[in-house]
């Protein structure tokens, strides 16, 4: 019988959905947040393993949005997660954070943008909120007037992130070692409280470049035979990606120095410019701006859509899903989400309070949803006999789970303001959504 409307047999396979993870998870944080973690952390060794670590911790969260998403496939993501696990008030607030915090991780990658450019006219001089926010305004227009990119600009960008870490990792082979690369491992004086929190500060900016691969849980069913393609894909794709991460941080190691890369701006044009000289460093920083305005346009289209979804589900005012008929775009969904980007900047207007803010949300969510898990298992979720199941249960969850609790409590400490407006902004929509539910929610 044609035109049936029986979904079609699952597609992926390992190798896709070990490209589809490493396409999730290498961004444009690689070529910034080794700065971070190079000033939050102590020694040389403490640098490195945050690095794994942070690995260790995404291949954990990878496999349980993973089973998550098995047990569970449905649309909706975060909010139909946490509805079925906790509450739609809970799924509401957690739904509303995250998206403040993509807004944020937008924002995060717009002053990125403002450093490389920046850095070929005023060396040293960092990042700028007041150029960052001109980038989100200007594809803000652009969405708004409804001429958006062609989709092959995520495929570029793609392009452009390989290419820049291949160039890198290749400098090993071509750029002498700095001599001032090596540094002294042992701190007289510093007791092993100051080495974790350190160690827990470095993880923090390791955090934000392993961020993606929460995304798998949006494939549960086009896994083929998912038992055992899941945990192949996301365990091969992650190394994959920690071996790349460490490949690329040993030439920053090597080819900057420990010391220098603390201080060091536009990484990624710094080694171009010690290959090829100032025109390298010059095209280099060209390209990664180019990259990160290909980031803010696609985060532009993406995001609001979000919002139009949860309007669509009745968890959003109406008006979010109102589209402008000669363009097409979702003109309050966008106007709001390009809003918060603005505010966020000004706010917290250097990349390394921004991290704070995003990661402390980010685990707010990664901890909810960790957690989540042990309920779906014991309200057994899912059909077992197709369902994706963890083989280290519960070890798994309870590392990734640790982790992120773990960084937002050295959030807490580091930055504490950060860690008060995260919480009031979970409090606040909670709220929200007690106060909108008789007008929104009861017919």
């Amino acid at each position: 019988m044609t035109g049936s409307n029986r979904p079609s047999p699952p597609q992926l396979r390992t190798f896709s959905l070990t490209m589809i993870v490493i396409g999730l998870v290498i961004g444009l944080g690689i070529f910034r947040t080794a700065k971070d973690v190079a000033g939050a952390a102590l020694t040389p060794g403490i640098y490195f393993t945050a690095w794994i670590a942070g690995g260790i911790i995404a291949i954990c969260g990878g496999l349980v949005f993973a089973e998550i998403g098995s047990r569970y496939p449905v649309t909706g993501g975060y909010y139909a997660i946490f509805s079925y696990a906790y509450h739609p008030s809970v799924a509401f607030a957690i739904n509303c954070v995250i998206l403040v915090s993509n807004a944020a991780s937008l924002s995060g990658v717009a002053l990125i943008g403002s450093e490389y450019l920046l850095e070929l006219f005023r060396p040293g001089y960092g990042s700028s909120p007041l150029l960052a926010s001109l980038a989100i305004l200007i594809f803000y227009l652009v969405n708004f007037a409804g001429l958006n990119f062609s989709s092959k600009t995520q495929n570029f960008l793609m392009i452009i992130k390989i290419m820049v870490l291949v160039l890198i990792i290749g400098a090993i082979f071509f750029i002498p070692g700095n001599p001032n690369a090596k540094a002294t491992e042992a701190i007289p004086g510093v007791g092993w409280v100051a080495m974790l929190i350190s160690f827990g500060a470095a993880l923090k900016a390791v955090s934000f470049s392993y961020g993606g691969y929460q995304q798998t849980i949006n494939f549960g069913g086009e896994v083929h035979d998912a038992k055992r393609t899941v945990p192949r894909s996301i365990i091969a794709g992650m190394i994959g990606v920690i071996i790349l991460y460490l490949l690329v941080n040993l030439a920053y190691y090597r080819i900057i120095g420990f010391e220098e890369l603390k201080q060091t701006n536009a990484i990624a044009s710094t080694v171009a410019g010690r290959l090829f000289g100032k025109g390298g460093a010059w095209t280099s920083g060209i390209i990664m701006f180019i990259a990160v305005l290909a980031y803010v346009n696609v985060s532009l289209l993406s995001n609001p859509r979000v919002m139009v979804a949860m309007s669509r589900d009745g968890i959003l005012p109406s008006a979010f899903q109102r589209r402008h008929e000669p363009t097409g775009v979702f003109r309050v969904s966008l106007t709001v989400f390009a809003g918060i980007c603005v505010f966020v900047l000004f706010f917290t207007d250097t990349f390394n309070e921004i991290l704070s803010f995003v990661i402390f949300l980010d685990s707010i969510g990664m901890v909810t949803a960790g957690i989540a898990l042990f309920v779906f298992r014991k309200r057994q979720a899912g059909d077992a006999s197709t369902a994706y199941k963890i083989g280290l249960y519960p070890l798994v969850p309870l590392i990734f789970i640790f982790g992120y609790f773990f960084v937002a409590a050295v959030i807490t400490l580091q930055f504490p303001l950060y860690a008060l407006s995260g919480t009031a902004a979970l409090a606040f929509f909670f709220i929200l959504y007690f106060l909108m539910y008789g007008k929104l929610f009861r017919k």
